[in-house]
């Protein structure tokens, strides 16, 4: 999943510091540490880094690639862990990122249009060409600020939003933390508005169950379907995602916001 793992990490470890805790995410040896913990675990006391491993404050969690606890893969698809519930996680912001949440005025909506698209799966979790532009659309009508946060993997522009580029991960989230909603895919998004407290509106399909990576407060859209975990194109998964309208998403957004 890349850094959405990492920030279910942060909510696995809520809370061990001020228990005189560290957790520690690895096999009871080593820890294991993907390219993405340093920043979303930065700052962070309640996880230890690799180098720690022979302290004593430890907590040991087999949380790291390979060893997820909300699925396993069988046979070229996921299994999901029906029994996993993800706590919301956490950052902590310096002051420079800090400062750059200050720098947005709060209550725009966040629109994600963009999957994963170098990983098989990005079929299963695409919405489609034009319809979240066309969300956008109806929002800015509706006098919504609309902002689309670019980074290297923004294959499509929302054409009527304000574009945002920022040079780090944790200065867009450190932005999103004054955002009114969030409105993208299945993803590390949707795990980063849980951790700073945005409501969002998440399109699953068919491939995650809502109940194994979703938030209470969100609104989490499946298109009726039954979550199958196929890694490669799907014509479930792609059916899930055509189930679900423009209207709905907009529809969810506006009550969203009205609350």
């Amino acid at each position: 999943m890349g850094f959405g793992d990492e920030i279910m990490g942060s909510g696995m470890a809520r809370g061990a510091h001020a228990k005189g805790k560290r957790v520690a995410f690895g096999d009871g040896q080593r820890i294991s540490w993907s390219s993405w913990c340093p920043e979303i675990y930065y700052n962070n006391p309640n996880v230890a880094p690799p180098g720690s491993e022979r302290d004593q404050d430890l907590i040991w969690v087999d949380h790291y690639k390979g060893r997820r606890k909300y699925n396993k893969l069988v046979n070229g698809r996921w299994v999901w862990n029906l029994d996993f519930r993800p706590t919301p996680g956490e950052f902590f912001f310096d002051e420079q990122e800090t400062n750059v949440a200050k720098a947005f005025k709060p209550g725009f909506v966040v629109i994600e249009p963009n999957v994963p698209w170098h990983k098989s799966v990005a079929p299963n979790k695409d919405w489609g060409e034009g319809k979240y532009e066309e969300v956008a659309r109806r929002l800015i009508l509706q006098g919504v600020d609309v902002i689309q946060f670019k980074h290297k993997n923004s294959r499509r522009i929302i054409q009527q939003a304000a574009i945002v580029e920022l040079p780090k991960f944790r200065h867009v989230i450190s932005a999103l933390s004054q955002a009114a909603l969030y409105i993208g895919p299945e993803g590390g998004m949707h795990h980063a508005s849980a951790a700073v407290g945005v409501p969002a509106v998440v399109l699953f399909g068919g491939f995650i169950p809502p109940a194994v990576t979703g938030y209470e407060g969100h609104v989490n859209l499946t298109g009726g379907a039954e979550a199958c975990g196929h890694i490669e194109k799907c014509d479930h998964c792609k059916r899930a995602m055509s189930n679900i309208s423009v209207d709905e998403v907009k529809d969810a957004a506006m009550r969203m916001i009205a609350t």
